[in-house]
């Protein structure tokens, strides 16, 4: 990473959650203000559940969720309906709950061939933000607003593992992948599209994740093996947003 990310911690995961949502909505009114819609893609796990847990509660009013496009970093290659699928948490935890118009959630097919899940969700890509053809725009009007990023035990974000095919620099802004760990396919956001973002902001909590906190901020950069390390906007920022148990091994003081 050429800069430092931004930091903020937390007191605890619910404080995050707190903090998540309120930068959530900062970033949908700046670009409805702007330029008319607000463009998200959503991360699945637990803290972004409790996140999107208060959208629907008491930030509920706070968008114009006509104006609010939905989008997802990775999907696991499962139904919409199963328990492992990230739409499906988003969906029980925020899209059921606010007004958004069904054209405006975008989920990645699941479902489908993961291979050609891929190439349809980099259509939908590619149309949403007027980029037929070439690398992603930086323009405001035609990029991404917000990126929502987790990370692994193993330095992974999205569906980006270490050592997979979908690190390396390459055209396409969606990749699918065989995670062996997992024995499961995976649809995710390659690093080209998601550094023409805004803003990527990942949300960490937990003591268990305080050691590879550690070493995708502190250590070399190696993002062949931390492939976190790859998320630096060009265009835009990175944020990341910690509990105290997730930065407790961090040596920077600028918290």
């Amino acid at each position: 990473m050429s800069a430092l990310p931004e930091l903020e911690v937390l007191p605890n995961a619910d404080r995050l959650a707190d903090a998540a949502a309120r930068r959530f909505v900062a970033a949908g009114l700046t670009a409805i203000n702007t330029h008319g819609r607000f463009i998200v893609a959503l991360a699945g796990g637990s803290t972004p559940g409790s996140m999107y847990a208060r959208l629907a509660g008491e930030h509920a009013s706070s968008l114009d969720w006509s104006c609010v496009h939905f989008l997802w970093g990775d999907e696991r290659c499962v139904p919409p309906d199963h328990e492992a699928s990230n739409y499906r948490m988003a969906r029980e935890t925020l899209l059921a709950h606010i007004p958004v118009p069904a054209a405006n959630v975008h989920r990645i097919r699941g479902e489908d061939v993961p291979l050609e899940a891929a190439v349809a969700y980099e259509r939908v890509l590619r149309s949403m933000l007027r980029t037929p053809s070439g690398p992603p725009r930086v323009d405001p009007s035609f990029r991404l607003d917000l990126v929502l990023l987790g990370l692994g035990s193993d330095g992974h974000t999205a569906s980006l593992f270490p050592g997979g095919a979908a690190l390396q620099a390459g055209p396409d802004w969606v990749a699918a992948e065989f995670h062996l760990a997992t024995a499961m396919w995976r649809v995710t956001l390659t690093p080209m599209i998601i550094n023409a973002a805004a803003e990527a902001v990942f949300l960490v909590s937990g003591q268990a994740k305080a050691a590879i906190v550690r070493k995708v901020l502190e250590r070399p950069v190696r993002p062949v093996e931390l492939p976190a390390q790859l998320i630096a906007p060009t265009a835009g920022r990175v944020v990341w947003l910690l509990d105290t148990a997730a930065a407790a091994e961090l040596q920077r003081t600028d918290r």
